[in-house]
């Protein structure tokens, strides 16, 4: 059951936050004087606190016990009230860590809807940093290219400060892999690690989705800057972001606080924001798709990822790495991939480091670990992805519909390929708008991450 700690040092404000918070379903504990808090604390038994700032000791306050809790457990939320409330007092209390800060007398509603969305950031933190710990120890930046090299130099740099980078590369050359690791080097790393992908956002509900809604009925739908305070928030393919929602992604990097839809109440956010595109940003401003304000304030260091075929020399240890990683994770026996490296860096590779990714874990799962199966499986997957964008696979013998349906699956992909999966490009060279080219692609089944 969800454990509340409810501190403060009047027995009729404990006894009505207990009351309403118990009808809830919440477990209740309580503390009425510093030394039983501090007691309470050290158990690091509770999923939420409540505390009062002013509390009957001239040396130790609320304050201090915020501090206290977010040195045990700085993912524990707090929630601050007072009866003599200031600005800055709320400020202060934000500052330290403090969720939410309820002025009293508190409103019920206010009350219930703080400690929900209190605990449902407690429960995101967990998922997040358990997903983040397998990600991490499952994926590494590997080559040792200058390329890479110079990749590692500028991380080691940079993960330890607050500073806006801009990741540009190629599709599956490893941009999410560089801006995971930014953050799990950064002094954010406990807190969620967040990606927003501009290219498959709803055109519709960009700012809902970003900023988060509060609806007539008071609910309130968390957006991803919300989602992600206090740790990092990767916009992925940010060259899709339409030029509104940009001007608002730079109020929120400028001010350091936004506004719900629907909701007047500004809310101060911490997040680091990095950022990634296929597409050169410049190119995109002078085309007028981009802001370039926005762009000065995101690109304070930029990282360019390069193609596989530019640093093919890591191919080796990227087939060693995968082979040794998959076969652990698939839990079959790991084998020795020893293949004709000319053919493979011959290759396009126009996947990058994804496509050599799943060529290895195809090789692992088909082969019987020899190196005629190796080489068989290498070649067909090469030679069977060179015969597809080659030829078309159209039936003149199928229906009108399904066949029109068949080209234009076809034809978009190659687009989408050939404009980076830039959504908003392809939908300007093809003549489409770019809402309907969404769900068009939506309802033809292709996929564009």
């Amino acid at each position: 059951m969800t454990k509340i700690l409810i501190i403060d040092d009047e027995k009729d404000i404990r006894f009505l936050l207990s009351s309403i918070l118990s009808d809830e379903g919440y477990e209740i504990l309580q503390a009425g004087t510093v030394e039983e808090a501090e007691l309470e604390i050290d158990k690091n038994d509770f999923n939420l606190a409540i505390v009062d700032i002013s509390l009957n000791d001239k040396k130790k306050d609320g304050i201090y016990l915020l501090k206290k809790i977010k040195k045990i457990n700085k993912f524990i939320p707090v929630i601050m009230i007072s009866g003599h409330a200031t600005i800055q007092l709320a400020v202060d209390s934000m500052r330290l860590g403090a969720y939410e800060f309820l002025e009293k007398p508190f409103n019920k509603d206010r009350l219930l809807n703080f400690t929900k969305r209190a605990l449902e950031t407690h429960d995101l933190q967990n998922k997040n940093k358990n997903l983040q710990k397998l990600f991490y120890d499952t994926y590494e930046i590997i080559g040792d290219s200058k390329e890479i090299k110079s990749i590692k130099d500028t991380i080691k740099k940079i993960s330890t400060t607050d500073t806006r980078v801009l990741i540009l590369g190629p599709s599956g050359s490893g941009k999410e892999l560089i801006a995971r690791t930014i953050h799990k080097n950064s002094l954010r790393q406990d807190f969620p690690f967040l990606v927003c992908n501009g290219a498959i956002l709803n055109p519709e509900t960009f700012d809902t989705e970003l900023f988060g809604v509060k609806k007539n009925d008071g609910t309130i739908i968390h957006g991803f800057f919300e989602k992600s305070n206090k740790g990092t928030l990767l916009i992925d393919n940010v060259s899709d972001i339409p030029l509104e929602t940009q001007a608002k992604i730079l109020r929120v990097l400028t001010e350091q606080k936004f506004r719900r839809v629907g909701d007047d109440k500004e809310i101060i956010t911490d997040v680091r924001v990095l950022a990634s595109s296929s597409n050169d940003l410049r190119e995109e401003i002078l085309a007028g798709n981009f802001r370039e304000d926005l762009f000065q304030r995101i690109a304070v260091v930029s990282i360019s990822v390069p193609s596989l075929k530019n640093r093919n020399s890591d191919i080796p240890l990227l087939i060693e790495y995968f082979s040794q990683k998959i076969s652990k994770n698939l839990g079959k026996r790991e084998i020795s991939i020893r293949p004709n490296y000319t053919q493979l860096y011959k290759y396009d590779w126009s996947g990058n480091v994804r496509e050599l990714r799943n060529l290895v874990e195809r090789i692992i799962i088909l082969s019987e670990g020899s190196d005629k199966d190796v080489s068989q499986i290498i070649k067909e997957s090469i030679e069977t992805k060179a015969s597809s964008e080659s030829s078309t696979s159209l039936d003149f013998d199928s229906p009108l519909k399904a066949a029109r349906e068949q080209f234009e699956k076809e034809y978009l992909t190659h687009q989408l390929k050939k404009n980076g999966l830039n959504i908003s490009k392809t939908a300007e060279n093809i003549g489409m708008e770019r809402s309907a080219l969404h769900r068009k692609l939506t309802s033809l089944g292709i996929t564009y991450k």
